[in-house]
């Protein structure tokens, strides 16, 4: 087991608004990053892409692009502040290097993507627990990449008692 502590791993944290990822952060700075390590650990928030008829309201008028330039500054607004909240949950690990990503696309493909593209040991996710019409309607982001990525996947399921009622 000392040989694999020793190991240089790069762990890759998905981590979006939902409690349920940074739930699933904290489990694995407890849980998987060991003390001393030579572990990356990569923070990596997607950021979904906007709807193609999001230009329009649902009046059929489009909106104007101060309305648009806003809407894009409040997504990277939240993309900063949450990976700025994961960076500081991170703030206590030594000898650890902690990178963050802001990706744009469908976190299902763009999660699997990174995760061949750095070379990652181990990916991360939070559970929404979705029900099963929601997860049928939207589909898992962590089932997908559980059955597409190569790497382990360790997905990490928020307990119900601290869960707020969705």
């Amino acid at each position: 087991m000392a040989d694999v502590a020793a190991k240089e791993r790069k762990i890759l944290v998905a981590v979006d608004e939902g409690e349920e990822s940074m739930h699933a952060l904290s489990w694995c700075l407890k849980n998987v990053i060991s003390e001393n390590s030579k572990d990356t650990l990569v923070l990596l928030y997607v950021k979904p892409p906007r709807a193609v008829f999001s230009a329009l309201d649902g009046t059929g008028y489009l909106f104007s692009a101060d309305i648009m330039a806003a809407m894009d500054k409040y997504s990277n607004d939240v993309a900063e502040c949450v990976v700025e909240k994961a960076k500081r949950m991170c703030k206590d690990l030594h000898d650890v290097k902690v990178e963050t990503r802001i990706e744009h696309g469908d976190p299902r493909d763009v999660i699997c993507q990174m995760t061949e593209k750095l070379g990652v040991d181990i990916l991360v996710m939070g559970s929404h627990g979705y029900g099963l019409i929601k997860r049928a309607l939207l589909g898992s982001v962590s089932n997908h990449c559980a059955q597409n990525v190569k790497c382990p996947v360790l997905i990490v399921k928020k307990p119900k008692s601290t869960a707020t009622n969705n």
